[in-house]
């Protein structure tokens, strides 16, 4: 139990102390009008206040994936606690606020736009097509599932289930987002909140251990915790998708000192919820193997609704369901939502975009490869949601450091953990069943190997600012 609440104390302490040293290296102006002023459209650029902001924020990164994901890395033992810590401080939270300031600063530009902008055209091509693929993955993997319990629970069949989601999906996507997103979301990221209060409270006095990280339990399981965890556990810790959701709130915020609270704040709200969820998922059935069992037998929504039926009685049973079908729809509708604004932005080049017939025909292309797909297995969608996820979040964080590089700051805030994870992602996909399927040994040498290529491209990249920086200096003098 000492390290689960030393974790909580240290998310919190994160966000009290590390969230002010990135919003002033950022530095922030409220003296700056915000996109949601000056680019009021009555659709996208709403202004609405920071705290809807900030439950908007945390319901569209969150959704099932603090609870689903931390429940599956609580496999791995109380080591979970640790990635989630580390993680959402110094990487998750850096990724959401830069991923989140930086479309604010430019217009609320999307991923895409942000990327071709420091990383060149090449990066944004590439990075327009992987962040669609994660889109409509996400959308779909978070599609079948809801579908699934609604047909079990209510006379409708699973394809009318799925196309009544996809009905409020378009809907979703195509309105104003004050109309649906702004209305219904705080209240359903209220729900998330409860829901996660209510387990850790009934789990620290349920009588149960809350294991400790010792050297005997550091790896109860079989799978290597480099670099599974860190894919297994992506939202709660870092996640690529965040910084696809970031730009439909930054294009809301009033001010840039909102920023912190929005981003920043709901990355480390998002930890405290995996946290909460690990621990149960490792406490609960007396350990790993229990869990395992668990998952096993009714896969993570079985282990969800029993601990929480378990734990919270009627209620708890009630919030189960609501999260099994609520949350991952609120992730489905966004998903898409983004990807019909990257799809507006990437053709804004070459036609007129503007009109509500041309945002609903924007939209269908991706929502029809997002109906097909989530008739197949879930499980299968989401292997491939892993490693495309946290490949999105590496060249955030990149872009990050590019920006903080040519700006003069301390881009070492971004530069760190984007090395980080490459390592993670170059790693993975050589190892992964659904990658190269290597030995892990070979996998470890050739993720090295990458990596130090990363590091290589980063140093040049410096050498150059500073160069030119000094040409600049000469030449004003």
């Amino acid at each position: 139990m000492v390290t689960f609440l030393g974790a909580l104390v240290l998310l919190v302490v994160g966000y009290a102390v590390y969230s002010k040293v990135v919003e002033r290296i950022f530095g922030i102006d409220d003296s700056n009008e915000t996109p949601a002023f000056t680019n009021n459209d009555g659709m996208d650029f709403v202004p609405m206040s920071w705290w809807k902001g900030s439950l908007i924020q945390l319901l569209n990164i969150a959704g099932l994936g603090p609870i689903f994901g931390a429940v599956m890395g609580a496999l791995y033992g109380p080591v979970a606690f640790i990635w989630i810590v580390i993680g959402s401080i110094f990487a998750g939270a850096v990724h959401d606020y830069f991923s989140g300031m930086m479309s604010l600063r430019h217009k609320g530009e999307q991923f895409p736009s942000l990327v071709g902008r420091y990383l060149g055209k090449g990066a944004k091509g590439f990075i327009n097509i992987v962040s669609l693929i994660l889109m409509i993955l996400v959308a779909a993997a978070f599609t079948a599932g809801p579908a699934q319990l609604i047909a079990s629970l209510t006379p409708l069949s699973f394809m009318a289930a799925l196309l009544a989601i996809f009905s409020y999906f378009i809907l979703a996507a195509v309105l104003p987002v004050n109309r649906v997103i702004g209305k219904i979301y705080p209240v359903f990221g209220g729900i998330l909140i409860f829901m996660a209060v209510s387990i850790a409270i009934s789990l620290l006095f349920s009588g149960k251990s809350i294991p400790n990280l010792t050297f005997d339990n550091l790896h109860p399981g079989e799978l290597p915790i480099w670099p599974l965890l860190m894919v297994t556990i992506s939202c709660g810790a870092i996640s690529g998708f965040h910084s696809t959701q970031s730009p439909i709130v930054a294009r809301t915020l009033k001010k840039e000192s909102d920023g912190r609270k929005v981003f920043y704040g709901a990355m480390i709200s998002e930890g405290v919820i995996a946290l909460i969820w690990a621990a149960a998922g490792m406490t609960f059935f007396g350990g790993t193997g229990g869990l395992q069992a668990a998952l096993a037998a009714g896969g993570p929504a079985g282990v969800v609704n029993e601990i929480s039926s378990s734990l919270l009685g009627t209620l708890g049973g009630i919030l189960a369901i609501l999260g099994v079908i609520i949350l991952p729809i609120t992730t489905g509708d966004t998903a898409l939502r983004s990807s019909r604004m990257m799809l507006t932005d990437l053709l804004s080049s070459f036609v007129n975009m503007e009109g509500k017939w041309k945002v609903l025909l924007v939209t269908l292309p991706v929502a029809v490869p997002t109906l097909l797909l989530a008739t197949i297995d879930y499980s299968f969608l989401w292997r491939y949601v892993g490693w495309t996820n946290q490949l999105v979040a590496t060249v955030m964080l990149w872009t990050g450091a590019m920006y903080l590089l040519r700006s003069g700051k301390l881009h070492w805030i971004c530069g760190v953990p984007a090395l980080f994870m490459t390592g993670v992602v170059a790693t993975y996909i050589f190892y992964a069943p659904e990658g190269f399927k290597l030995g892990y040994q070979t996998s470890i040498i050739i993720g090295a190997v990458l990596t130090a290529l990363a590091a290589g491209w980063y140093a040049v990249q410096i050498f150059r600012n500073r160069k030119d920086h000094s040409v600049t200096t000469i030449k004003a003098a």
